[in-house]
């Protein structure tokens, strides 16, 4: 039963108890699930719950997996003094995609786009005695490929069930605007959005003139303390069924929100009738400027902050689409201890959940509205068979309700600096593109007057035809991806167009990262491999270059590079997903993740070598050997024996005081670029590289070749875990040698048991080229490691993880679900 609290707005999860039926049959919507559907939990993803399969519809783009039409069912009751003086509203936080609902059969709707929420008043369509109902939802996803990578099919987000009273704050319905925000005082415009039913309005305006509805804004600081408390009865109709509220609150000596310091404020917002409580919200936000400047680049409070930035998918490799707020958790704090502190959401609405995270760990964000307009992109990245379908069949239907909704859903987060309108769009080099963007950045505008406004333009510069300059001009910060795409660019990157544009404010939205696959090192260029995949030892060169002209000019803001996270699709058979990240689709780091940390934490010491040191070469062969690090030089030791200190060049410190005096010693560099390298004959045993610093042995990361496989050693993200029946544990696994080293080359077949309360509801190798299913409970290791996710059965207790392997014996861990 729903809704059986006291609670004046009553929200309950509606995730549990859903059945699911695959198939493009229709069903009579009302009826009874049949023995056709089976029990599924939301939010689900059915793509992957068939194999990988090189003539899928979805093709190359969207990772050969199976999509269609799916059907699911409910039946659930609703308490009957829910429904006296209130509404009731159920709300999709996400469903790729063209998806219709239908309340005992009774047909509610559609909405088409797969990454922005929706919902209905259900209030006259659910009965009212407390008996049954049945909720129908059909998601047709059966136009392939309709997107550009992974898309996932089904309900791949969360839906909630709640009743307020007639009287309510709207969706989305507070605003909690900062025009003004300093370390003195944050000057904030907090607009309450309230919704009356229509049946009430009769006498709506007299109630407003004899001040019977109030709304009362509560501010409370991080730690918890009320610190605003502010109450108006001066409400605006804005139309027969709207009323906003406006209040002017200043917070003194504000804790400003910080990627350091990510202070949050509580802000509760209650609706008055006569002195009677009809509603409550409560959200979360904080404080802070974030300005783009011409010159400057990106200003934060007043300071000015590169971005060092990421760009991510919204998939979760084994969990595709449909992705527990944990498994963002976990590759977050990877990527933030890595250096990075901003993310680009590719290219689409994320999640609410991954920006409430961004929020509270102090990540900023470009949050994204569409990767296509009117026109239709290929999808060329992938291996297609047949003519494309995508987003442009309902731009001009669809695109203002679904960037209104994300403008709204998103604009309390404090985390989110930036709104990007497209990614990639063709119409960048049509003649009358910049109508569009000029469109879309006016609804921007009018629903939040105070953020940037960017696209990501692929095309400045481009041959034969380049974006225009009317389109560019449309954009608060002109975005751009592969800046070093064409000809002289490579070493001039922005600055042929900063003497063009000095007004320009100008970010990287896209650029290349080191990418490659875990473990494996390309010696050389490989047939058919494609241009952009380079050996391992001049990866890195061009990238370094980028970064370090990124670095060093203060007028690029920052550079989110592609991508932080490998994800499912844009592949070409064999491979079943891309390999552009720093950490792969199990979260697991790659050599490149080291590279960008010697660069943007330069506090802590690092080092990092590459490769493994069981390379499949004969003894003798010279290896090149690379090392990251951020100390001001380093030594390669090989069996104990030196093959030199080396150093390179960045940052570069100039004379300060006088001539000749330098606030550093200067010493000795070997290279530009931003790596060291040597070159070693190979032979077996301890490969280590030491760090120093002001003369001094300060780090060491030693790599040994392993020997045979021994064991497995079993770790996990979180062991204390909720019993909600949602809850996820992820299990990292690696085989390791009797002396504890990683097997770099070991491929074992891993089987993950469990005893207890939770259930093995993904697995993953990061292996690009793997078929294996990753809704099974096994999969063989690639290199030397796999990964698996497990779920709360909703019991409390305890869940002993046990991974198998034929012949090397088990090791376990224990989860604990309350």
């Amino acid at each position: 039963m729903y809704l059986e609290t006291k609670s004046v707005r009553q929200v309950e999860n509606f995730n549990l108890d859903w059945f699911f039926c695959h198939t493009d049959c229709n069903f009579t919507p009302g009826e009874p699930p049949t023995k056709d559907f089976r029990p599924v939990k939301l939010p689900h993803d059915w793509s992957l719950e068939y194999p990988f399969n090189e003539n899928a519809d979805s093709c190359g783009s969207g990772g050969y997996v199976e999509t269609g039409v799916g059907w699911y069912r409910k039946v659930f009751r609703i308490a009957p003094e829910a429904l006296n003086d209130g509404r009731v509203m159920i709300h999709f936080e996400g469903a790729y995609m063209n998806t219709q609902v239908w309340i005992n059969g009774k047909y509610l709707g559609r909405h088409v786009y797969g990454y922005t929420p929706f919902g209905w008043d259900i209030t006259d369509v659910v009965n009212h005695d407390g008996s049954e109902n049945i909720i129908d939802v059909k998601v047709d996803n059966s136009a392939q490929p309709s997107s550009r990578w992974y898309s996932g099919s089904g309900i791949t987000r969360n839906v909630w069930i709640y009743r307020v009273k007639r009287l309510h704050v709207a969706p989305y319905g507070v605003w909690v605007r900062q025009p003004e925000v300093t370390k003195e005082q944050a000057k904030l415009i907090v607009e309450t959005q309230v919704c009356m039913s229509s049946a009430d309005l009769s006498d709506g305006d007299k109630a407003l003139k004899a001040g019977k509805i109030c709304v009362e804004t509560c501010i409370y600081t991080p730690d918890g303390t009320l610190y605003v408390q502010e109450r108006t009865q001066d409400g605006r109709k804005i139309d027969g069924e709207r009323i906003i509220f406006t209040q002017d609150i200043c917070v003194k000596a504000p804790r400003l929100w910080d990627i350091s310091d990510p202070a949050l404020y509580k802000v509760i917002t209650s609706v008055w009738e006569n002195e009677e409580l009809q509603d409550e919200v409560e959200l979360m936000t904080g404080f802070r400027s974030a300005v783009f400047d011409s010159d400057k680049g990106f200003l934060l409070n007043g300071k000015r902050v590169k971005l060092n930035g990421v760009c991510i998918h919204h998939d979760g490799g084994c969990a595709g689409a449909a992705v527990h707020p944990q498994i963002w958790e976990r590759r977050l704090e990877k990527l933030k201890n890595m250096g990075a502190n901003a993310v680009r959401m590719s290219h689409n609405p994320p999640d609410p959940a991954l920006l409430d995270l961004c929020d509270r760990m102090g990540l900023l964000v470009m949050d994204e509205a569409f990767d296509e307009w009117r026109i239709l992109k290929s999808k060329e990245l992938g291996s297609n068979t047949h003519e494309s379908r995508g987003y442009s069949e309902w731009f001009d239907s669809c695109h203002e309700q679904d960037l209104r909704t994300m403008l709204m859903r998103d604009r309390n987060h404090p985390g989110i600096i930036l709104w990007s309108i497209g990614n990639e769009v063709p119409e960048q080099t049509a003649a009358q593109g910049y109508l569009t963007a000029r469109h879309l950045k006016d609804i921007c505008k009018e629903m939040d007057p105070d953020r940037a406004v960017t696209q990501a333009n692929d095309q400045i510069c481009a041959e034969p035809a380049a974006a225009t300059q009317k389109f560019l001009d449309e954009l608060d910060v002109v975005g751009y991806n592969y800046v070093n795409r064409w000809r002289t660019r490579a070493e001039t990157l922005y600055d042929d167009d900063k003497r063009a544009n000095p007004g320009w404010c100008v970010i990287g939205t896209e650029n290349s990262s080191i990418g490659g696959v875990r473990g494996k090192y390309q010696l050389g260029m490989q047939e058919k491999a494609g241009w952009w995949k380079w050996p391992y030892y001049s990866a890195p060169v061009a990238v370094g270059r980028l970064l370090r002209f990124t670095m060093t000019h203060d007028y690029v803001a920052g550079d989110f590079m592609w991508t932080g996270i490998d994800y499912l699709g844009e592949a070409h058979w064999p491979g079943r997903s891309s390999s552009a990240g720093v950490l792969d689709t199990c979260g697991y780091e790659k050599d490149g993740y080291y590279f960008y940390q010697s660069i943007w934490k330069r506090r802590e010491p690092m080092v990092h070598l590459l490769p493994h040191w069981n390379m499949d070469v004969e003894k003798g062969t010279i290896i090149q050997v690379l090392g990251y690090t951020n100390c001001e030089y380093a030594e390669l030791f090989l069996n104990g024996r030196s093959y030199g200190k080396k150093a390179y060049s960045y940052p570069a410190y100039g004379m300060t005081q006088y001539y000749g005096h330098f606030d550093k010693e200067p010493i000795p560099v070997n290279t530009d670029n931003l790596f060291l390298s040597w070159d070693v004959p190979y032979e077996p045993g301890c490969i280590e590289l030491v760090g120093y610093r002001d003369g001094i042995d300060v780090v060491r990361h030693t790599v040994k070749t392993a020997g045979t496989p021994a064991a497995i050693r079993v770790t996990c993200f979180r062991q204390q875990l909720m019993a909600d029946g949602q809850d996820i544990g992820q299990i990292e696994a690696e085989i390791i040698d009797a002396e504890g080293n990683l097997c770099p080359q070991a491929e074992s077949e891993l089987t993950f048991i469990t005893e207890g309360t939770a259930s093995v509801i993904g697995v993953d190798n990061g292996n690009p080229e793997s078929h294996e299913s990753m809704r099974a409970n096994h999969i063989h290791a690639f290199g030397g490691r796999a990964y698996a996710v497990v779920r709360s059965d909703g019991i409390a207790g305890e869940c002993i993880v046990r991974v198998c392997s034929e012949k090397l014996g088990e090791s376990s861990v224990t989860l604990y679900f309350d």
